[in-house]
């Protein structure tokens, strides 16, 4: 299995611009065995094949790079299976991240996930509803797989920390509640996808002192 899901990410990593060392390729797929493991308990992702997580989930989290400053810090709300923040954390050493994620078993994963693919140190986990907990200080704050995700997106918006952008993985329902919400934002064409987007929030400025 790791064989073929290397292979698809080597074959399909052009199209979205992105650059692996063997290294890293090794710990994306220890990453994705891991989560093959535990998602028959905790359903992390719907099943799909060694290509579909690949492309759908590891090479459409690494897009965010992109929007990543060197040295930052993002809160990855309603981690999961730790998508987008631990592929982006696997590619750059530079990140840190704070998994927030309210499913006490699927937070007891992402400790897991932590400490078996030695990220301790710049990503920690927060076991709360992140409208129930202070949004840490941070560069960006991402979100792909928020359980009501449009319906939660204005509670998003207010909790992001002024100073931090929005890299938010989704459809045209989350464009929708971007536009509702009255923000501006640039949805970027996921490869390989017709209908799935990154979509840019810029940050809120910083209040004058």
């Amino acid at each position: 299995m790791s064989a073929d899901f290397i292979e698809v990410i080597e074959s399909h990593s052009v199209n979205f611009g992105i650059s692996l060392d063997a290294r890293q390729l090794s710990r994306l797929a220890a990453y994705h065995e891991l989560v093959m493991r535990w998602s028959a308990r905790l359903h992390l992702v719907a099943p799909c094949t060694p290509k579909e997580f690949a492309v759908r989930h590891v090479l459409e989290s690494l897009t965010a790079l992109a929007h990543l400053p060197h040295g930052a810090r993002l809160a990855d709300v309603g981690a999961g299976a730790g998508l987008p923040s631990l592929p982006c954390l696997i590619a750059r050493d530079d990140l840190r991240a704070e998994l927030v994620e309210a499913s006490t078993k699927k937070a007891v994963f992402l400790r897991e996930a932590i400490n078996a693919l030695e990220l301790r140190g710049r990503a920690g986990v927060t076991n709360s509803r992140f409208e129930e907990t202070d949004a840490p200080a941070v560069d960006a704050v991402t979100c792909r797989a928020l359980e009501r995700f449009a319906e939660m997106l204005p509670a998003l918006l207010s909790w992001t920390p002024p100073g931090a952008k929005l890299l938010l993985h989704g459809g045209d329902t989350i464009r929708a509640a971007l536009e509702r919400a009255g923000r501006v934002f640039t949805p970027h064409l996921l490869p390989e996808s017709e209908r799935r987007y990154l979509f840019v929030v810029p940050a809120v400025p910083l209040a004058e002192p």
